[in-house]
């Protein structure tokens, strides 16, 4: 009978609401699944992949143009959750859906009253009876989402214990959030292995929520009082953790019809945390100034790489596919290469996707190609070192181009973003990025996208020193919620008041160089040839550079003896003391004049005394 307790633990529930994407399984759920069945074996543990179920039933198509964009995802739960606020949320979706091709024609209230019957229905499916625990993992666009699961589950078995955790919930987010959803009984701060484990581990001990001693890692409804966060409860060594489960991913997407099933991306992960963001001393801060992605972590930990190959290659060859999406805001510098070639020995056509810094080597990324690395997504965030230098990125421009370079070399698609709005940039940083944007052209164009203010970042835990005069919730949240829950609750999007409309107006024209770019590449790259834009032949002793351009004809340029061999050399940029040093026959205002008339021609890009050749190698 729906409502009842055995008494006993005999389930955990692990869910996932929209709008996560619908191709990859959950690695939260996956991991946390995996190591539960470790702890206990004899536990029924059942990782509910919602968000697949709602992109089958309203269409892939339509669920990926909502979960692209924070506010459409966050928009359609919401609306479903506070019904009497139904006109100011439809507002925040229309203003979103502008410019979205598959949103054009959607009528809002049929959008959301066709998400309530298929989440209903999931709902109604699950035997929440023989739960006692449900634990949810709350990511970005998942907020609304997860609370309307929360609570229609709530009213139908409310001795069901709710804990939630995730990036969504982090630090300074837990205040008042126990008072303003009562339905949650626990949060896990920080990662949810041991947490969740000890969690269970008690409720099976035990038959009240109220006998449950402090946790290490959770926060309670008395803790949360106190204001002091909730120290971090993590694993040591990732080598405790098993491969994660996605059985439960792969189970329901079979029970789609054919026209419905597709070959998914697995996620996979070498490391937690971000070796860039280190503790600093009092009044310091270190990793980049916009991020906030690893308030959830302690440090950084990776795994080995015969761990990370065994990993992939165990979770590829069960489910039979080969597209492998890397989780990690940061690969391990030591060890990437080493695994990247391991995993090319397996003689598996991989096709993976990771992120990385833009001081990655390229006998690096030659690994990474080698084994299969199809697409990357590089922290460039800025093509001008002043402002990478108030971004905290500790990178240059010449180094963002060299990256770029390597990857238009080796054939890798670079989908990096360029960060504009930043609070505090100035007319000098604009210059200097449309300066070096004229270098860039040959390659892969960068995605713009406009800053905005994570909670807990060193922007917003230092807003004064980056000139914000007052920082507060993002106004879509007082569209979305209640006022009682929207000022009382500290959302993980934060809004300010500084320089925006200034910054807006001084960014306009590099939005405006970059859809050039991207419409210059495109036109370039239209047709059966898709050779570099800047590209060279190597004669031996002579060198033949080609040079593409938007609607013009080609001009090709030749160097030949010494100009050749200082080009090849500045492949790597290079200072002008280490030209000099490996050419030391050659006088130094023979060099000089060849290197600036190289810079002069956007064949080559200087900054600071360092030079690097654009030019790629033609590919046979």
């Amino acid at each position: 009978m729906k409502g009842e307790r055995t008494g006993q633990l005999e389930r955990v529930a692990l869910v996932s609401t929209p709008w996560p994407l619908y191709n990859r399984p959950s690695i939260q759920l996956g991991a946390l699944k995996a190591y539960l069945k470790a702890q206990f074996p004899e536990l029924k543990v059942q990782a509910l992949h919602v968000y697949l179920k709602v992109a089958e039933c309203i269409g892939y198509k339509l669920y990926r143009a909502i979960s692209e964009r924070t506010w459409l995802a966050e928009s359609v739960y919401a609306a479903l959750l506070f019904s009497e606020r139904t006109k100011e949320i439809e507002k925040v979706f229309y203003r979103e859906a502008r410019g979205k091709p598959h949103l054009r024609k959607i009528d809002f209230k049929t959008l959301t009253s066709h998400v309530r019957d298929v989440s209903d229905s999931f709902i109604n499916s699950v035997d929440w009876g023989h739960c006692r625990l449900a634990a949810f993992s709350i990511c970005l666009c998942q907020l609304t989402s997860s609370l309307y699961f929360i609570k229609r589950i709530k009213q139908k078995f409310p001795d069901l214990a709710i804990v939630i955790g995730g990036s969504m919930f982090a630090g300074d987010s837990t205040r008042n959030l126990f008072q303003v959803f009562p339905e949650i009984d626990f949060v896990v701060n920080g990662e949810g292995e041991l947490p969740l484990s000890q969690l269970v581990r008690h409720l099976i001990d035990s038959q009240s929520r109220e006998d449950i001693p402090p946790i290490p890692g959770v926060v309670t409804r008395n803790a949360a009082r106190d204001s002091t966060p909730a120290p971090f409860c993590q694993v040591e060594a990732l080598s405790s953790l098993p491969p994660p489960d996605y059985d439960d991913y792969f189970h329901m997407l079979k029970t789609f019809s054919p026209q419905k099933t597709f070959f998914p991306t697995v996620p996979a992960e070498i490391s937690r945390g971000c070796w860039w963001r280190r503790q600093q001393s009092a009044g310091k801060y270190s990793g980049c100034a916009f991020c906030n992605l690893n308030l959830q972590w302690d440090g950084y930990r990776s795994k080995s790489p015969i761990q990370v190959v065994s990993e992939i290659d165990h979770l590829t060859t069960k489910h039979k596919t080969l597209s492998v999406a890397f989780m990690d805001n940061l690969f391990p510098v030591k060890a990437s290469r080493e695994i990247f070639e391991q995993l090319g020995r397996l003689n598996k056509d991989f096709r993976f996707f990771g992120e990385m810094r833009a001081s990655t080597p390229r006998r690096v990324l030659e690994a990474m190609q080698a084994a299969g690395m199809h697409e990357v997504q590089i922290g460039i965030e800025a093509l001008s070192t002043r402002l990478l230098k108030k971004l905290n990125k500790g990178t240059t421009a010449i180094q963002n181009l060299e990256i770029m370079k390597h990857c238009e070399d080796l054939g890798i698609a670079n989908v990096s973003n360029l960060i504009l709005h930043f609070p505090g940039s100035d007319h000098h940083d604009v210059e200097e990025t449309l300066q070096n944007l004229e270098f860039a052209l040959p390659f892969r164009p960068l995605r713009f996208v406009h800053f905005w203010l994570g909670l807990g970042s060193p922007v917003w835990q230092d807003s004064r020193a980056f000139g914000l005069r007052a920082v507060f919730n993002h106004p879509n949240y007082a569209a979305l919620f209640p006022p009682d829950i929207s000022r009382s609750m500290r959302f993980m999007i934060q809004a300010y008041r500084g320089d925006l409309g200034h910054q807006r107006k001084l960014w306009q024209p590099v939005k405006k160089k970059v859809r050039a770019w991207k419409k210059a590449y495109a036109e370039i790259h239209k047709g059966s040839s898709r050779s570099p834009i800047l590209s060279f032949r190597d004669g031996r002793d002579f060198l033949i550079i080609r040079q593409k351009r938007f609607k013009a004809e080609p001009l090709t340029h030749r160097l030949v003896g010494t100009s050749r061999t200082i080009y090849l050399f500045c492949q790597k940029h290079r200072s002008l003391k280490m030209i000099l040093a490996h050419f030391p026959g050659v006088a130094e205002d023979r060099i000089t004049p060849f290197l600036r008339m190289m810079v002069d021609k956007k064949l080559m890009f200087e900054e600071n005394g360092k030079y690097l050749s654009l030019a790629v190698p033609v590919r046979p």
